[in-house]
């Protein structure tokens, strides 16, 4: 570093001898250096490995001006301009400092080192690719996070067909096609491949899938056997077989929609036993076959489990925490299995704390230490933090223990809500999510109906990897249940409400089932009640049950509400009613 040359005793003299005999004229210090940053702020941006330069512009300095350049007090550079590669996103701050023979100067400069933005496609094809009927057609349309200036790029073949997002293909002739999908931006790209066949309706696959293949009920009580979802079935025929032996299956007569379908069984086992069933399905081009277990148990009342005044009216266990996606799963607490996942929640409710069942048909079930009788009034309490605008509606279901062995593997009945009847809403509606290709990306679903969605991220609220239940392992999987119509208005600007509906919900600003009239502004804890003898079969027709072990509430709509994201049922606690309104 330079230094200014001190001045000489002889110096000194001759200058005092000059001005005995000359006038010195007035002299001004030259100013100092000064260091202008680029731009109003001394703040750049760069990404991940992306070089910057950084020259600020310095005023006042001759040639032999030093400089220096630190990180944290460490000189990383000692030129006018300095090069900076970030290896990882986040704030780094540069002191620059000028020395000149007039003075020094200094200023602290930041560079905010954000991450590569590459584009992350997202499509859920079958692990087979996609089936098509010739002749008819299918719309692809993929999931993009970082789309904002991306380029599209469709192939076939080989052969690029579009640049733009959605694509539609169109099934002329048979054969299989090779599609690819690329999406790319100064970031990086990202693709996905998949087939097409195109079939015959000869070739195409029929496929049915059903919730379960084992079922149990109580003896005079009768098993509904159903899939949930049938694809390809065309002129299908079904026939049914009972421990080998053919039987004209009933019509299954829904109370409010009517017949329902021919691939649905109503059985009521004659006597008490195990019975083997066997549907087949038979159209013009395949055959298929698919068994099932029915197990015919002891009468109502065999298993039944008296409450006592040492009876606890809260739940006692959960035996299932099956949340769907949501900006609440993995939030506080990372389960890896279902176990750990159904400890959390019972810890959770044990606390008065909430457990968010996610988008729709994410679940809880539990139990109680007695079986919660029937009285004709209220029975069942079931807590939420609903308040006026904030309804997220959980479908509620009953069951008893009918086989006796202390586990929720019976038969479910719904409570029906003042819903139940309605045109609009769904029995049997099946949501499949597809596990994210990375953190931070959406949760894309499809359900049974050929429609499709996003369960949205939010890194402003939340920030966890990701909203996909950790601790289910599979990259996909498939809740059923009701689905109700969504009751949300955005009633002024990025401003929404969540209207209530009249009855038998969860986590729903009843007007009839909360029994108060408190607004509840707070969201403080607010149950809703519900009847035993709401209980429906799967056709509608009252189940006419003395009492239950086991509850399960089910998120009832697959909805999202702007910024505020998925509508999701929260669940602080279910008691006995029974027991509260004695104590």
């Amino acid at each position: 570093m330079k230094t200014r040359r001190p001045f000489t005793f002889v110096a000194l003299a001759a200058l005092c001898a000059a001005a005995s005999c000359t006038k010195i004229p007035e002299t001004h210090a030259p100013a100092p250096p000064r260091i202008i940053p680029e731009g109003d702020e001394p703040i750049y941006r760069t990404r991940v490995a992306e070089p910057l330069t950084l020259a600020p512009r310095v005023e006042n300095v001759g040639n032999d001006a030093a400089y220096r350049w630190s990180i944290e007090g460490k000189a990383v550079g000692y030129a006018p301009s300095f090069t900076y590669t970030g290896t990882e996103a986040g704030s780094v701050y540069l002191l620059f400092e000028v020395v000149a023979d007039n003075g020094q100067a200094e200023a602290e400069l930041r560079i905010d080192v954000v991450p590569l933005r590459a584009p992350t496609v997202t499509l859920p094809v079958p692990p087979a690719g996609y089936s098509l009927l010739q002749g008819s057609e299918i719309t692809l349309s993929p999931q993009v996070t970082n789309a904002e200036g991306a380029a599209f790029e469709w192939q076939v073949d080989g052969t690029t067909v579009s640049a733009e997002r959605e694509y539609t293909f169109r099934g002329e002739e048979t054969g299989r096609y090779a599609l690819s999908f690329t999406a790319t931006n100064e970031d990086g790209a990202d693709s996905v491949a998949f087939t097409v066949r195109v079939c015959t309706e000869e070739q195409m696959n029929f496929d049915w899938r059903f919730e379960q293949t084992v079922y149990h009920v109580a003896a005079g009580r009768t098993a509904f056997i159903r899939p949930y979802r049938v694809e390809n079935a065309f002129d299908a025929r079904y026939t049914w077989k009972v421990n080998g032996q053919p039987i004209e299956a009933p019509a299954v007569e829904h109370l409010y929609a009517g017949p329902a379908p021919a691939c649905i069984l109503a059985f009521t086992p004659p006597a008490e036993g195990t019975y083997r069933v066997e549907a087949v399905m038979t159209n013009s081009y395949v055959e298929r076959t698919q068994h099932f277990t029915v197990h015919c148990c002891p009468a109502e009342g065999t298993y039944r489990r008296t409450p006592s005044p040492a009876s606890s009216a809260r739940c006692d266990k959960v035996y299932e925490f099956t949340a769907a996606p949501g900006q609440f799963v993995n939030e506080r607490y990372t389960a890896t299995d279902a176990a750990m996942a159904c400890a959390y929640a019972q810890e959770r409710m044990r606390e008065g704390a909430y457990v968010s069942l996610g988008a729709f048909g994410g679940c809880l079930v539990v139990g109680f230490d007695h079986s919660v009788e029937n009285d004709g009034g209220y029975n069942l309490r079931v807590d939420g933090n609903s308040f006026e605008g904030s309804s997220e509606p959980g479908i509620v279901w009953v069951m008893q223990d009918e086989n006796g062995n202390g586990l929720p593997d019976d038969t479910w009945y719904e409570l029906k809500g003042s819903e139940w009847g309605g045109a609009e809403t769904r029995l049997d509606y099946a949501v499949t999510y597809y596990r994210p290709a990375g953190p931070g990306q959406p949760v894309i679903w499809t359900d049974n109906e050929g429609g499709s969605g996003r369960v949205e991220y939010l890194p402003a609220f939340h920030t966890q990897d990701s909203y996909y239940p950790a601790w289910i392992t599979e990259d996909s999987y498939t809740l059923v249940g009701r689905k109700l119509k969504p009751r949300t208005e955005m009633i002024a600007e990025n401003h929404w409400t969540c209207h209530p509906y009249e009855w038998g919900y969860a986590d729903n600003f009843s007007p009839v089932d909360r029994l108060t009239d408190d607004d509840n502004p707070t969201a403080a804890i607010t149950g809703n009640h519900f009847r035993i003898s709401d209980a429906v079969t799967y056709d509608g027709r009252p189940a006419e049950l003395k009492y239950i072990d086991f509850v399960k509430i089910q998120t009832g709509v697959q909805a999202t509400v702007g910024w505020l994201g998925e509508l999701s049922t929260e669940v602080c606690g279910v008691s006995d009613y029974n027991l509260l309104k004695e104590r």
